[in-house]
């Protein structure tokens, strides 16, 4: 049964080495966003790319220990190698670290109110169902804690808009450095509305511009 895992952690904390030597250097490898599958033993066992190609992992000590049967938003560096017999594709996972991707909740689920303290956005984009977002955070120590909430239809010049905001509570962290946080924003909910012509509008607090959005079509 597929999982989508909807953390209320933080940031770059949650990482699956599979190899933890920082000096490693890597042969020709990928490094994309992508959903990696896990098999009846909580192993990883397969990569599925949002174009919809899957790809079997090579058999490999430490990507064990995780739930059964269940699919994770991951950034993973892997290796395509040669397919097998049966034309399968196989990837050699060197690191895969799992990123949130929380489906968006109503805003009235959060009794001390939606919290929406600013970031700083490297890049956002569409891949296949999913908008992918890498985030720069200003922190020191706490824990910061990330969702979607969906605000609703609107309609705008006779257009169907599906409002999604950021939250982002800092705790009142405070700003001593800069990470990253990878998040992914599901579309399966909104596909209907998307295929028949509504626009997602991602509402984002930043440390420069305020509250600024970005539209996406189907």
């Amino acid at each position: 049964m597929k999982q989508f895992l909807t953390y209320t952690l933080l940031l770059c904390m949650f990482l699956l080495e599979a190899c933890k030597d920082d000096d490693y250097v890597y042969p020709s490898v990928v490094t994309e966003f992508i959903d990696a599958k896990t098999d009846d033993t909580g192993t990883l066992s397969h990569l599925i790319s949002d174009k919809g190609i899957t790809y079997r992992i090579n058999p490999r000590e430490g990507i064990d220990g995780l739930t059964p049967d269940s699919l994770y938003r991951t950034v993973s560096i892997f290796q395509p190698l040669e397919d097998d017999s049966a034309g399968e594709p196989i990837v050699q996972l060197y690191k895969c670290q799992l990123i949130l991707a929380p489906i968006p909740v109503a805003p009235e689920d959060f009794k001390d109110g939606v919290k929406t303290d600013p970031v700083g956005i490297q890049s956002i984009w569409k891949s296949g169902n999913y908008i992918n977002l890498i985030l720069e955070v200003m922190v020191k120590e706490k824990t910061h804690t990330f969702y979607f909430i969906d605000d609703g239809m609107t309609k705008e010049d006779g257009k169907d808009i599906i409002n999604i905001r950021l939250y982002h509570n800092s705790d009142d962290d405070y700003e001593a450095y800069t990470r990253r946080a990878y998040l992914s924003l599901p579309l399966q909910t909104y596909l209907q509305k998307l295929e028949a012509g509504a626009a997602l509008r991602l509402t984002i607090n930043t440390y420069k511009e305020g509250n600024i959005y970005r539209e996406f079509t189907y």
